[in-house]
């Protein structure tokens, strides 16, 4: 039986296009918006971030040093949550539902700067009774630490945990540990897999 909910983030719940803040940095520096995945993807920068392991005044430091990129912290840290939109994949109605029921688990894999942001532009997070957050754990999927630190705040066996995620590699990570875990392909889609394992909301 299940007892507790876990969802991704990204493309999940909030959909993102990385395409909407490189051409903003492109207008700033002068750097092709389709070179500029491939400057920093080299340098592990944003793993870094998003593991915990370099502050976020530390990651635009060295960031905007790659690319040539003037602006200030602030700036920066609008430009860089500019690629979140404002429509979710997913209705709150279905996030509220699970709650009554079900103890509901953001587990993501994301950095301080972003989760301000949609902590204060996403109410519909509120409903969820623990998040679980990569740059907080100091792990991201698919490491097992990540997916265990899930579980214990669940508060179930692996098993009674369902969780959805958009990328296949996490998934499978989540089903290693021991979790219930599918794809996430639409809203539709996910509940009919939870009224699949006996879901209500």
């Amino acid at each position: 039986m299940i007892k507790a909910i876990l969802f991704d983030l990204g493309r999940v719940i909030v959909p993102f296009e990385f395409g909407r803040g490189y051409a903003r940095i492109e207008a700033l520096c002068g750097v092709p918006a389709g070179e500029i995945s491939g400057r920093i993807r080299p340098t592990g920068l944003v793993e870094k971030f998003e593991c915990g392991a370099i502050d976020s005044h530390d990651f635009v430091r060295q960031f905007s040093a790659v690319l040539g990129l003037d602006c200030s912290h602030e700036e920066f840290a609008e430009i860089w949550s500019s690629i979140f939109l404002p429509e979710t994949l997913i209705p709150e109605s279905l996030l509220a539902g699970l709650a009554k029921n079900y103890r509901l688990v953001l587990v993501s894999n994301t950095n301080a700067l972003h989760f301000e942001m949609i902590r204060n532009n996403y109410p519909l997070l509120s409903h969820f009774h623990s998040l679980v957050l990569s740059y907080q754990v100091g792990a991201m999927k698919p490491s097992p630490l990540i997916y265990r630190r899930a579980i214990e705040e669940a508060g179930c066996e692996p098993h009674e945990c369902f969780f959805t995620d958009d990328m296949p590699a996490f998934v499978a990570g989540a089903r290693e540990q021991g979790i219930d875990a599918v794809q996430f392909e639409s809203a539709a889609h996910t509940e009919a897999e939870l009224r699949r394992r006996g879901v209500f909301w």
